[in-house]
């Protein structure tokens, strides 16, 4: 439990009490709560969060994702893209799941998205092909065009 010292200022606050809080984007989708808050050893800012989502189910996000804490949740200002969630075409139809996301080494930053589409087959998508993200990720392109991908 974190306590209010006196002469801190307002706007600071301790980085435990931040644990626990719920995970909500703009349109109100819950992702999880903050598990742990990671903050970078040179300029002290924080770099991002780990977000529980259940049994093993802890993913990161950087940064870039946060707009802002309030006193109960952790406000994104983007929705993330995130393994075991539904992708569907653009006219809704149901194509698979997000088996793996591909990120780039060096930022971090989310390159490709591979779709399991059964039980042994999957492709490789890249995120342009992505139009949108929420409760599930939905491709810019129909079924059809799906199944003629490599």
């Amino acid at each position: 439990m974190s306590v209010k010292l006196e002469g801190m200022p307002n706007n600071l606050a301790t980085a435990d009490t931040f644990t626990g809080k719920k995970v909500i984007d703009r349109e109100g989708i819950r992702y999880g709560k903050v598990k742990h808050i990671h903050i970078n050893q040179d300029t002290l800012a924080v770099n991002g969060v780990t977000i529980h989502q259940g049994f093993r189910r802890d993913y990161f996000l950087s940064d870039d994702y946060i707009d802002k804490f309030s006193e109960e949740t952790l406000l994104l200002s983007r929705p993330p893209v995130r393994i075991g969630i539904p992708v569907t075409d653009i006219d809704s139809h149901k194509i698979g799941k997000v088996k793996r996301l591909h990120r780039n080494s060096e930022t971090d930053e989310l390159e490709t998205i591979e779709v399991s589409d059964g039980l042994m087959h999957s492709k490789t998508l890249s995120k342009s092909e992505i139009w949108g993200v929420g409760e599930k990720v939905i491709l810019r392109m129909t079924k059809e065009e799906f199944k003629k991908l490599e």
